[in-house]
């Protein structure tokens, strides 16, 4: 799957506060692997880790291989905004 690099950053800010932590938890990977999806800048041995982008308009284009996390990721989107409209109801 292909997604710019902006649309992927908008996902996760649009994230609640512990949706790393549970994607983490869900997928049973470790939390700096969820962020590295995202697109964070970790360093390992003076290397960025965990960024595929290729340049493009949007930021770049990232090849996603394996969506879980971004599935997860939408999956935690709806849930929010569906709490957020049954609250307003």
């Amino acid at each position: 799957m292909n997604i710019t690099f902006n649309d992927l950053r908008k996902i996760k800010h649009s994230l609640p506060t512990g949706s790393v932590a549970r994607i983490a938890k869900e997928l049973q990977i470790e939390e700096q692997a969820v962020r590295d999806y995202f697109g964070a800048n970790k360093l390992e041995n003076g290397k960025i880790v965990g960024k595929h982008v290729q340049p493009g308009p949007d930021g770049g284009i990232v090849n996603l291989e394996d969506t879980g996390i971004l599935d997860l990721a939408k999956k935690i989107l709806a849930e929010t905004n569906r709490d957020t409209v049954n609250a307003a109801s």
